[in-house]
């Protein structure tokens, strides 16, 4: 019997629906038969250039087909795709590939000066593939075009995969540099099955069970369409978004365009029919809820009846905005709570059923811990960490991380994301929050560490805190507390951090105080520094 393994089971996929659409981007639509063809000709140039099992490739590209076909093409030789950040800057990207030791990397054209200016940095690299994108930019030297590769290649054979290989995602760390999260890709693969059940499949007990299951479903309800919302390169995207819909046999749409524009996103939806979205909490869901009441007012309403299900991970998806997406239409939404490190739970809303805001019904062995290692009674009003037994490994070359987030407790293995929790009565979460600083921001994780120390770095700063406040889109937003020696303009205080973070790390607002204050050993007063933003701002607590 095969073992489970996301290039195996995508492999049985295509041989059981070829002719059926995998992907679709700006209506360039690719079968399951050319997807699995186009991804087999990549892996061949990859083993060319001396990748093999365990070897990282990194890929920097934008939602695309090719984004897709570059992951598969990877998982295929039993190497490990490892999702760049097309936000970082040069010296963040350094980090990031050399940390993951990266040997290829699958990068978009628009991004071909910033590869050119950093490879030198990454002594483990043995090739480079430019993707094609609009932008007319020239090959860089040595680096070998996509589509022209595809094109003359032979197709790799298949081969006999582990499940046990190596897969990981790379997620923010506790000092604001990325880490790797390591999983063995066949329990990954498995693990991911399970939302089958949401998408109206049958869940595959083994990798066997694929094919027959896919066209089950497909002879009930049609072949599922999915629209990812999101970035692929984050774990929402790439995992609920892309894998998920792929396991069902479905064919995945995304969109080039970088940006939210919530018109084309329900346009996409309309004109393929898409059954199935995945977004991010009401960083999507109210630009989305705008543009339908729009819509509507105009006389123009979009036709969404094809929808059934809209998934949300990684941000506060709030009970208003969901009632009035069900205003629109009758369908499911799943507010699921998790990270990169484990899912923990879920709330589910249809018109007949409506979930309140920050409440979720747990996963299966997911458990809520006090300080003592005890679990919080349900009821108690206690909060406590929850814990998760995630199939994650652990942190790519961070024991120290490792032990700190996975431990065990009474023989039982836990993962610790950093969420905060209560256990009401009935045994549901009612989520507080991280319990680090950690600022979560339309999804993306800003650590203020890292954002407190570009800031020191410029010459007239003394001193500086960094804190999330409350935002109605994005959730949160960053703001930055901060004492002089001189006067400084906000403007070029931001100029001199673009110049070292990702744009979505930058403060939103400077806020200038006389002293920062901190306590008296020197650490950092974030409850006077949230409080002061609050205050500033005139945010309400």
């Amino acid at each position: 019997m095969p073992e489970w393994h996301l290039a195996t089971a995508y492999e049985a996929i295509a041989d059981t629906i070829g002719d059926r659409p995998a992907l679709i981007c700006d209506n360039v639509i690719r079968t399951w038969t050319e997807y699995d063809d186009r991804a087999a000709r990549l892996a061949a140039v990859l083993t060319e250039h001396g990748l093999g099992p365990g070897s990282k490739a990194g890929i920097y590209l934008h939602n695309s087909n090719e984004y897709q076909e570059a992951h598969h093409g990877i998982n295929k030789i039993r190497g490990c795709p490892i999702n760049v950040n097309y936000r970082y800057t040069e010296e963040e990207l350094v980090y990031l590939l050399d940390n993951a030791d990266a040997e290829v990397i699958v990068f978009a054209a628009t991004y071909a000066d910033r590869v050119e200016a950093i490879r030198g940095h990454l002594p483990d690299l043995k090739c480079l593939i430019q993707v094609s994108d609009g932008t007319n930019k020239p090959l860089i030297p040595g680096a070998l075009d996509f589509e022209a590769v595809i094109a003359t290649a032979t197709p790799m054979p298949r081969i006999e995969r582990h499940q046990d290989d190596l897969y990981m995602l790379y997620t923010g760390g506790t000092t604001g540099m990325p880490k790797g999260v390591m999983y063995e890709n066949g329990m990954h693969c498995f693990g991911i099955s399970s939302f089958s059940e949401l998408l109206g499949h049958d869940v595959p007990e083994t990798i066997e069970d694929l094919p027959g299951n896919v066209l089950a479903g497909i002879e009930r309800q049609g072949q599922t369409k999915g629209l990812v919302c999101g970035p692929l390169m984050h774990g929402t995207g790439m995992w609920i978004g892309s894998i998920a819909t792929h396991l069902c046999g479905g064919a995945v749409i995304t969109m080039k365009r970088l940006g939210l524009d919530a018109h084309h996103l329900w346009d996409e939806v309309q004109n393929h029919q898409a059954a199935f979205l995945t977004i991010v909490g009401d960083v999507f869901a109210r630009p989305m809820l705008d543009a339908l009441n729009e819509a509507k007012e105009t006389g123009s309403p979009y036709d969404i009846s094809s929808v059934r299900l809209i998934i949300s991970s990684g941000v506060m998806w709030s009970q208003e905005v969901k009632e009035g997406l069900l205003d629109h239409h009758d369908m499911v939404l799943v507010d699921a709570i998790g990270s990169t490190e484990g899912g923990m739970g879920q709330s589910i809303s249809t018109r007949d059923s409506r979930a309140s805001t920050a409440k979720f019904d747990r996963n299966e062995k997911v458990k809520v811990f006090n300080e003592d290692d005890e679990e919080v009674k349900p009821g108690s009003g206690e909060m406590g960490m929850v814990a998760t037994q995630s199939a994650m490994i652990g942190y790519y070359k961070d024991p120290e991380k490792t032990a700190k987030t996975a431990r065990v407790i009474n023989g039982e293995r836990y993962v610790f994301p950093g969420d905060f929790a209560t256990v009401e009565a009935d045994g549901t979460l009612t989520l507080l929050g991280r319990g680090s600083m950690c600022i979560n921001t339309g999804g993306e994780k800003v650590f203020p560490e890292e954002v407190e120390e570009v800031i020191k770095l410029h010459d007239g700063v003394i001193d500086s805190l960094v804190v999330g406040v409350p935002d109605q889109r994005f959730g949160e937003r960053v703001v930055g507390v901060v004492s002089t020696s001189e006067s400084i303009d906000e403007v070029k205080l931001l100029e001199h951090c673009r110049e070292h973070l990702a744009g979505y790390k930058l403060p939103k607002n400077v806020l200038f105080v006389d002293e920062v204050q901190r306590s008296p050993n020197g650490k950092a007063n974030y409850t006077w520094a949230k409080a002061t933003a609050r205050d500033m701002l005139g945010i309400d607590a």
